[in-house]
């Protein structure tokens, strides 16, 4: 019978170096993923892209349910997801609501990602 000759390994030899490179502390952590949450869906992130390429103004509900073919109560969702996760903003006027991109958002999620 063959068998395949034992090699001793010292504990030293199982074990490296740190690394040095700070990792992501729990509260960070959580921050991160809800962000990453919020634009994990397709139609957030298409939602994101219409509101970035709108006027400036901000982009009213009414005008967000059509290009994705989706009813007012599913873009409604969408939209307080990407609020609540800090990507946009909402100004209510009058009867409409307007989103708008947060200022630095997406570059803060950038820099969440480019982080890890």
């Amino acid at each position: 019978m063959n068998t395949a000759p034992a090699i001793e390994t010292t504990t030293d030899q199982l074990c490296c170096e740190p690394s040095g490179q700070p990792a992501l502390n729990a509260a960070d952590a959580v921050e991160s993923s809800r962000i990453l949450k919020a634009l994990s869906d397709p139609n957030r992130l298409r939602l994101l892209s219409i509101v970035k390429a709108g006027d400036g103004d901000g982009t009213c509900v009414c005008d967000l349910t059509e290009p994705l073919n989706l009813g007012q109560p599913t873009v409604s969702h969408h939209l307080k997801i990407l609020v609540d996760a800090g990507m946009l903003k909402r100004e209510k006027r009058g009867t409409w609501a307007y989103y708008s991109l947060v200022p630095g958002a997406l570059e803060a999620a950038s820099a969440s990602i480019l982080a890890l």
